[in-house]
């Protein structure tokens, strides 16, 4: 590979010029599409070492409601064109162009990709609109901006899997983009910044969805500054959607006990 650095610093300003105002007053949460993001032997490189089913220890998220998705956050097993481009995408000018764009100052990486990293979605997969977490205990910060690099060809649109930004009120979907080969979905997460590609996917089988995931942080807010209360994702239902409600213990042994014994349990003095 030729390229000495993946990133052109100056095509970088130039976006960040470019499309500062419009991310910066966009809704329904502040965001920007760039297409073409690498140089195209970066991307064509990164496409075809992306991982297959088997080729890597896959975090796998199936057996919930919210999500049925692989992931991998573990560096090592990236491939070698992926962790320096992810690596890229957490230096300086990359740094530097999304503070230009974004009007965010002093974001800071993560080298630990917690909840980042690969992605890869099969048939039937989807992430239910959702908050992301906005607490990162590790490294004690707020997370403020995602960056989704999209790596899938000969996108159709009965596949599905359009990234999705739904408004304040949770009744319509206000953006719907192609999670198109070599396209950055940049947006700044808040507690209504809701996102996800909620419905199965339609792929013929032997295809995935496949997208490089990061976010970015700032040091916590000072007294003056409010800081939301401190949460896990968050998923929203959206309209006519039902969610079942998890059972706690309490519901747990309600099936299993005699409402009789309930009630003699409640009346006892401990």
């Amino acid at each position: 590979m030729k390229t000495e650095f993946f990133f052109d610093k100056n095509r970088l300003d130039k976006i960040a010029e470019e499309k500062a105002s419009a991310y910066q007053q966009a809704d329904p949460a502040r965001h920007t599409f760039i297409d073409n993001v690498f140089p195209d032997e970066v991307a064509e490189e990164i496409y075809e070492q992306f991982p297959g089913e088997d080729d890597i220890e896959w975090m796998k998220k199936d057996k919930n409601q919210h999500e049925f998705k692989s992931a991998c956050e573990d560096p090592e097993q990236f491939p070698p064109v992926i962790r320096r481009a992810l690596e890229e995408c957490n230096s300086s000018a990359f740094l530097n162009f999304l503070e230009k764009l974004t009007g965010i100052e002093g974001l800071i990486p993560d080298p630990h990709y917690r909840g980042g990293g690969l992605h890869r979605i099969v048939r039937g997969g989807f992430l239910k609109v959702h908050v992301d977490f906005n607490w990162y205990p590790r490294l004690r910060l707020e997370r403020r901006v995602n960056v989704i690099l999209f790596f899938n060809k000969d996108w159709k649109e009965e596949y599905g899997g359009y990234f999705e930004l739904w408004d304040k009120e949770m009744k319509n979907a206000e953006v719907k983009v192609a999670p198109i080969f070599n396209r950055a979905a940049i947006f700044s997460t808040s507690e209504d910044s809701y996102h996800g590609h909620p419905d199965p996917l339609k792929f013929p089988e032997g295809v995935a969805r496949q997208s490089l995931a990061l976010y970015y942080y700032t040091s916590p807010a000072t007294d003056d500054q409010a800081r939301a209360k401190a949460h896990t994702t968050v998923f929203k239902k959206r309209p006519g959607e039902f969610f079942q409600k998890k059972k706690d213990i309490k519901d747990i042994i309600k099936l299993f006990v005699p409402p009789i014994c309930i009630k003699i349990v409640k009346k006892m003095k401990w």
